[in-house]
């Protein structure tokens, strides 16, 4: 399937992450030398995503500057001869199409995906949120679009998780169909470990259809106020199939310091300039640290 247009829900105030976040969105904040929200832009461009939706907040217009020319900065660069760098600004500022709509008051990742809607069109789009950073080829969002191809429903992306850790996350009831992928029954958001009906956490990747705008749009709050898209999908299940499936490449949760910093240390050691100097640099760590 060829997907046109990505949602990116990008309005949140970033709490983990103050005080870095207060005037900075965290979706800005680097991953060695390109911001968090790039990564997971990159993955829907190499997918075969044309325009970027992001639903954005007071305070964020950074994120849409971040992808747009900065003609001024452009000027510098080529005056100063620095034609590597140029050509980076360049390739980022020409990546994709922007658009940004806001969504005035945090009601829920559900009502964030209805901002959404009025740019959307008839036609399947996805979702990739900014906390889940997935590394790899072919782009993680390009497997859900093609079961979403095969089936013509939508897809949501799933790993498997420890008992323990299924309480944060969303999950999946339903019958594994072939390998990886699951026609879902049920959803259930942040269950008791006691009680989930899997193992299989939601991970913040989905291909979505207008069938889950409708139901979202008659998807009442929940007790905190937020329309959640989690009960948007389960809605869409009483008209037609909904499936999950696994996706290939690594995922870092970037809304979580630790693995913040560990996807900062694995995407260093990968980096084409920068990898084999880093690894030296961490080697010399960990024998100085052995010695005291």
């Amino acid at each position: 399937m060829n997907l046109r247009r990505a949602v990116f829900p990008v309005a949140g105030y970033g709490t983990r992450f103050l005080p870095a976040s207060k005037a900075i969105p965290k979706e800005l904040l680097p991953i060695v030398d390109k911001p968090a929200v790039q990564y997971v832009v990159e993955e829907a461009v190499a997918a075969g995503v044309e325009t970027a939706i992001f639903v954005t907040a007071e305070g964020k217009s950074a994120i849409e500057d971040h992808f747009d020319r900065n003609l001024r900065l452009e000027t510098f660069l080529a005056e100063r001869g620095k034609r590597d760098l140029l050509d980076v600004v360049r390739q980022v500022g020409a990546m994709v199409q922007v658009v940004a709509v806001r969504q005035k008051e945090a009601l829920g990742l559900g009502h964030a995906v209805l901002q959404a809607a009025p740019v959307l069109g008839d036609e399947p789009f996805a979702v990739l949120l900014g906390d889940d950073i997935i590394i790899g080829q072919p782009p993680a969002i390009g497997r859900l679009a093609e079961l979403a191809l095969e089936t013509g429903a939508p897809v949501i992306a799933v790993m498997e998780v420890s008992p323990a850790e299924i309480s944060h996350y969303g999950c999946i009831a339903g019958e594994e169909v072939s390998a990886g992928v699951w026609r879902v029954r049920d959803l259930v958001e942040k269950p008791d470990p006691a009680h989930a009906p899997s193992n299989l956490a939601i991970i913040g990747r989905y291909v979505l259809t207008p069938a889950v705008l409708q139901a979202l749009a008659a998807t009442p709050p929940d007790r905190g106020g937020e329309i959640q898209l989690t009960e948007g999908l389960r809605r869409t299940l009483a008209t037609g199939p909904v499936y999950a499936c696994t996706f290939p490449g690594k995922r870092f949760d970037a809304g979580n310091k630790a693995d913040f910093l560990r996807a900062t240390v694995e995407i260093a050691l990968d980096h084409p300039e920068l990898g084999a100097g880093f690894r030296r640099m961490l080697e010399d760590l960990f024998v100085k640290a052995e010695k005291t």
